[in-house]
């Protein structure tokens, strides 16, 4: 089966496996107008209303019983503005194609996440990002969007036209529509400089604060039962191209990352008391690398591990103190963790829901591989992130409600306002926006 979601009997499932729905109906509409159709017919049929992407979430905020709008139909460039340096692109396209077709015109995104499976809409409307000291997540470079609304108009906006929408539709979670057309920001394509290399735990939490202010694009890997780490380095380069030969590219992305990973993954599951030997292993396996290429080939890399995610954004000041809270739960608790915690950083921006919106964010990902009991680990660590009004990723496994985003979201009653004004009678809504939003 492919990363895209299953549509086997009716039955629609996501990427990760942990979510599943039965749609009373199931459409992939051709153009915007079959779109709208669609939603006037369905909310005629008293239907709800979800659309899909890739099942990239781990969350239920595309299940619905019932009406599925897949976009794969509505794909492709509609056309860019060398002048205003902005690319408008239909909704259902993949991250992985608009990548490639901006690439062959000389252009580039600013910054992005490390996966680019998903469709532009479904990335943009859960808050999918990368690291970056300046460049904020996709939904940041958004300079205007055009969104099918519940009585099956079409809505375009951007900060000069229906600018209070865009404010929030930028990274509106399906709750204030069908996303259907989205201009991004670009500019001449550029070339990156990736450093990875190893370092001792302790060194990157002490060195934290210069790190970030050094690198444009800084991450790391934490491997839970060592002190180890893996840290990444994107900047900003003159050149020359120096990409990773085919032969080590195979090795260290595929054989080792996911092959190697893989089997390890499978070891730890069938004897949890092996993870802590497999970690120490694994933190070690992967050595210092440097490589110049374009943008979407240095943030990018091939995810084949199928596993289950909870990430949570904190103020970015509150990082360190965070890490060492959660590596102490890990080892205080008996809990076997085979995956790495992931950290990186985005800027403060104006967005309503944005996980970094009015402050300076730091983002800690937890993983277990699927098939792993991962509850009690999500539990603790969704303890120590909340302790410092973390805000959950809209995309990845939580358990926060509307009150609890009402507390960490300054913007969050303007969020439900517009959703009262766009959806009034909620034809978008499903259990985990009842839960997130509130009714």
């Amino acid at each position: 089966m492919s990363s895209t979601a299953s549509g086997t009997y009716g039955t629609w499932r996501n990427w990760g496996g942990n979510v599943r729905a039965r749609p009373a109906r199931q459409v992939a509409p051709a153009s915007v107008e079959e779109l709208a159709a669609a939603v006037r017919r369905a909310r005629e049929d008293g239907l709800r209303v979800k659309a899909v992407g890739t099942g990239h979430s781990f969350t239920s905020i595309a299940a619905t019983d019932g009406l599925l709008i897949r976009p794969q139909l509505l794909t492709g460039i509609r056309g860019i503005d060398r002048r205003s340096m902005t690319v408008t692109v239909e909704a259902g396209t993949p991250l992985k194609r608009l990548n490639a077709a901006l690439a062959r015109e000389g252009l580039s995104l600013t910054n992005m996440g490390d996966i680019m499976e998903q469709t532009v809409s479904g990335a943009t409307s859960t808050g999918t990002h990368g690291t970056g000291r300046t460049s904020g997540s996709l939904a940041a470079q958004i300079r205007g969007l055009e969104l099918v609304t519940a009585d099956g108009s079409v809505l375009t906006c951007s900060e000069q036209e229906n600018s209070e929408v865009f404010a929030a539709a930028r990274l509106g979670l399906g709750a204030l529509g069908v996303v259907t057309a989205i201009t991004f920001a670009v500019e001449p394509l550029f070339l990156l400089t990736a450093r990875e290399e190893p370092m001792p735990l302790e060194r990157v939490l002490s060195e934290f604060d210069q790190l970030w202010a050094e690198n444009e694009h800084f991450e790391f890997y934490w491997f839970p039962h060592t002190g180890n780490t893996n840290t990444k380095r994107n900047n900003r380069s003159a050149g020359p191209e120096r990409p990773v030969g085919r032969l080590a590219g195979w090795f260290e992305d595929e054989f080792l990352s996911n092959g190697v990973f893989q089997a390890a993954q499978w070891v730890g599951r069938a004897a949890p008391a092996t993870v802590p030997g497999i970690a120490r292993i694994s933190s070690r396996a992967l050595s210092a690398r440097t490589y110049t290429d374009i943008p979407y080939k240095v943030f990018t890399s091939p995810r084949r591990v199928r596993f289950v995610e909870m990430e949570y954004a904190v103020p970015r000041a509150a990082l360190v103190e965070t890490l060492r809270e959660l590596r102490a739960v890990i080892d205080r608790s008996g809990l076997r963790i085979s995956f790495p915690v992931e950290v990186r950083t985005a800027p403060a921006d104006d967005i309503t829901l944005s996980t970094a919106s009015g402050r300076d964010s730091a983002y800690i990902a937890v993983h277990m591989f699927r098939g792993t009991p991962y509850q009690a680990y999500f539990t603790a660590a969704e303890r120590v992130f909340t302790a410092h009004e973390g805000r959950p990723h809209w995309g990845k496994v939580h358990t926060r409600d509307a009150e609890y985003f009402s507390r960490v979201y300054p913007r969050f009653g303007e969020f439900t306002a517009l959703r009262d004004r766009l959806d009034p009678d909620r034809l978008f809504q499903n259990d985990y926006l009842r839960r997130v939003l509130g009714a």
